[in-house]
């Protein structure tokens, strides 16, 4: 392999490796980042919409089966409508140190694409309606630009309502 093919795959995540594979066009957004910041700070440094933005949260079920949610950076993921999507009577977020054994992927870096099992994920509807969505790139200091679409092939993913939603009084 040359130096300069071998410089270039060095720096892709697992998430850009299967991308590239499944022939998934995708842009690159990087900053700089020793530890874990939020996503709403990440937009604010890149100068990015908060709805283009999508934070990665990953649950356990009842059943103590993993499940990965897909939703804008500002919103909330209601509880009863994510268990309900995977056919969970509940789920509860993942514990922050339990992130890296389950996913492969460290906190402020998980990525709905290429973890360490293929879980059942989801998406928030809404994203749909968007030409393309912000998502971890797979470590810290990397996010990935892709239609809301190719996301869904790349992570196996379906589309539903799992955020809370303002009630109309």
């Amino acid at each position: 392999m040359s130096k300069q093919k071998e410089d270039k795959t060095k720096n892709k995540t697992n998430a850009m490796r299967i991308l590239d594979t499944k022939k998934i066009p995708y842009t690159t957004h990087t900053y700089e980042c020793d530890e874990f910041i939020d996503a709403i700070q990440i937009a604010d440094m890149l100068g990015l919409s908060y709805e283009k933005v999508y934070k990665t949260l990953v649950t356990q079920g009842s059943s103590k089966n993993y499940y990965v949610f897909v939703i804008p950076i500002a919103e909330e993921l209601d509880m009863k409508k994510a268990a309900k999507s995977v056919g969970e009577k509940s789920v509860a977020m993942l514990h922050v140190k339990d992130i890296n054994a389950v996913t492969g992927y460290i906190r402020g870096g998980c990525t709905a694409i290429g973890m360490k099992k293929q879980y059942v994920t989801r998406i928030e509807q809404s994203a749909q309606n968007l030409d393309k969505i912000i998502v971890s790139g797979g470590k810290l200091g990397m996010q990935l630009e892709l239609t809301p679409q190719d996301l869904a092939a790349a992570s196996g993913a379906a589309f539903a309502d799992i955020i809370f939603k303002e009630r109309k009084t």
